[in-house]
Order: C-alpha cells, then structure tokens, then sequence
C-alpha cells in the first residue's frame, strides 16, 4: 500500500476579496470554505493523511473545522511561513519519500475525489501529476512597450493538487528560494526533473475574488441538485 499524503496550504488573507476574515474560512452554504477542501481529500481515500499548514493565529479555527469532518484523525496541523514555499517546506517536514504527496490549495475548495485519485494514480506511473486546462481566452504576451498574440493552444492554465512522488518532490525543497518559484512544479524543475501534466477541472477553481465565491455557490447548487 502506497501511502498518500496531501499538504493543503491554508495560509492566505482576505485581502483581494476585501474582506479581513482570511479566504479559507469564509462561508460557503454555511460552511467554510476550508470545509469543502478537507472533505473531498478525506473521501477520495480511506489511507490518506492531510497535513494542514495555517497561520499560527488561525490555528484553533482550522482545527475546529477539522474536527466537524468524518476521518479528522487522518488530518495533522503545522504552522505555515512566511511565504508559500515556506509553507509548503513546513508541511513537507511531515511527509515521507515513501509516500505520493499533493500539494494543494486551501481554497480551491471545488475540487473532486475523482480528481484527486487520478493524479495519484499517474504520479505512480510518471512521477507527477500536475492538473492543468486548456486557455479560452485570447493570450497576449507584453514584452515592454509592446505585446504580442501567443497561441492558445499551446497555453495551459495550471491548477492543484500538484501531486510527486516523495522522493522526486521532497528533494527538491532542499534547494533555495527562487523568485522563479511560481508552485511546486518549478520548483521540482529546477533540480532538472521534468514534470507531467494532467486533465485539470475547470470548476477546479481558486477562490480569490468575490467573484469567485459566487461562482463557487452556483457549482455547489448543481452538484447537490444532481445527487
């Protein structure tokens, strides 16, 4: 048996949906958001551990969210740092190399178990699985003064869990800090590993905006009035 460990990164503020409760624990039907996170990683094994990285000052209010979920025993807690890559490297202080590991965002709280299992089934096979949608929007890159089309096509929107093999993804936190360390893939690709990606999701989505809460209850609705 494979063990599987997700490393979910609760460690944002309100700022950018102007609000000064941080993101993870805004209510969604009644719940916080964080809720909907920890859930869906509890249900997509049976196996798995969450090691859950909150601010120190948040930290009692993500346990007492923990403690409402079914399989609350399976989830562990540390302190995040400074900056992501530090939270990241705090969480993975409690992971193996024997283990598959997901790194994923507390408020991308929409995502699925099915999802969730199919990146670890091609981290097996690959090494890592990094969920990713196509654009379908026009792209333009600014290159000083001016800016130019990119082909769409070859433009991929990146998502989480971004899920490695521990041996591949707890190395390469050893390295430094990079300004060039946008998530955990480059992070990996900077010890020259290459990474794979995989059909993301789009409802997948990262909740920053109050746009997107309420685009998030809407997916919500649909999904209960389908069961």
């Amino acid at each position: 048996m494979v063990n599987k460990i997700a490393v979910i990164v609760a460690g944002g503020s309100g700022q950018r949906m102007g609000v000064t409760t941080p993101k993870q624990f805004l209510r969604l039907h009644g719940k916080p958001l964080l809720y909907y996170t920890l859930q869906a990683f509890l249900q997509a094994f049976n196996d798995l551990i969450i090691v859950l990285v909150l601010p120190e000052e948040h930290m009692q209010t993500g346990q007492a969210i923990a403690a409402e979920l079914i399989g609350n025993e399976r989830i562990k807690f540390t302190v995040g740092g400074l900056s992501r890559f530090q939270s990241v490297q705090n969480g993975l202080k409690l992971a193996s190399e024997d283990a598959v590991i997901f790194v994923h965002d507390g408020v991308r709280c929409l995502i699925t178990p099915q999802l969730i299992r199919s990146c670890f089934e091609q981290a097996l096979l690959k090494g890592s699985a990094i969920p990713a949608v196509a654009a379908t929007d026009s792209i333009r890159i600014i290159d000083g003064d001016k800016n130019h089309v990119a082909d769409r096509n070859n433009v991929r929107l990146i998502q989480t869990p971004q899920t490695f093999k521990g041996n591949i993804l707890l190395p390469a936190f050893q390295q430094g800090y990079k300004e060039s360390f946008t998530d955990e893939a480059t992070v990996v690709e900077a010890t020259g590993t290459p990474v794979f990606l995989i059909e993301g999701d789009y409802q997948n989505i990262k909740v920053t905006r109050p746009i997107d809460l309420l685009i998030a209850e809407k997916i919500l609705e649909e999904r209960k009035s389908s069961l």
